[in-house]
């Protein structure tokens, strides 16, 4: 069940890094968003720390924070438009490689 709580963590910090772009500096003109950002982020934090009861923390943060970072960067790809070198999705092939191979590991 830990590595469920984990992964949820992981797919809310994606939303809370994309509201935090959304909410323009935390723009009193976007409010919802500062708003949609707190929700995301309390509760990411709250599944890390259940996630935390059965895996190490060294692990829960890697991970956490690898899924945090490449859902971001598919996001900032899909809906912002960015673009990616060759080097870039190699490195987050790395990442993602990492990411499972922590848990075939642990």
């Amino acid at each position: 069940m830990s590595w469920i709580f984990l992964v949820l963590a992981g797919l809310l910090e994606i939303g809370f890094t994309t509201a935090l772009k959304l909410s323009n500096g935390f723009s009193l003109d976007r409010p919802k968003y500062i708003l949609v950002f707190g929700a995301f982020a309390l509760a990411s934090f709250f599944f890390l720390n259940l996630a935390m009861r059965g895996i190490s923390l060294g692990t829960a943060y890697a991970v956490w924070t690898g899924i945090g970072a490449a859902g971001t960067v598919l996001v900032g790809v899909l809906y912002f438009g960015e673009t990616l070198s060759a080097a870039q999705i190699g490195f987050l092939g790395l990442l993602i490689g990492s990411i499972i191979g922590l848990k075939l590991v642990s």
